[in-house]
């Protein structure tokens, strides 16, 4: 089997108090750059642990990103192909 692509996602994560925002970023084959962002927000009962913050905000931020590639590929099938128009997703 050969890789004819590999996609590399750039996560950062920024903590304010008890919120946590998540940014991801990846750039494909074609040079387009698709960003994504996600939240979380730790209640006050909850005790701190920065990285349940960030796994949460870090999977809301991928599947943002993750709807956005659906869309984008959506459209590209779309734009070539006479075809009834079938949701992805």
């Amino acid at each position: 089997m050969r890789t004819l692509v590999g996609w590399h996602i750039e996560m950062e994560f920024e903590e304010d108090g008890d919120r946590t925002k998540a940014a991801a970023m990846v750039r494909l084959a074609d040079g387009t750059e698709v960003r994504a962002h996600g939240y979380s927000t730790r209640h006050r009962s909850d005790s701190p642990q920065l990285r349940v913050g960030e796994e949460v905000a870090g999977a809301r931020a991928l599947n943002d990103l993750a709807m956005q590639l659906l869309t984008k590929a959506h459209d590209e099938i779309k734009s070539t192909v006479r075809a009834p128009d079938y949701p992805l997703m």
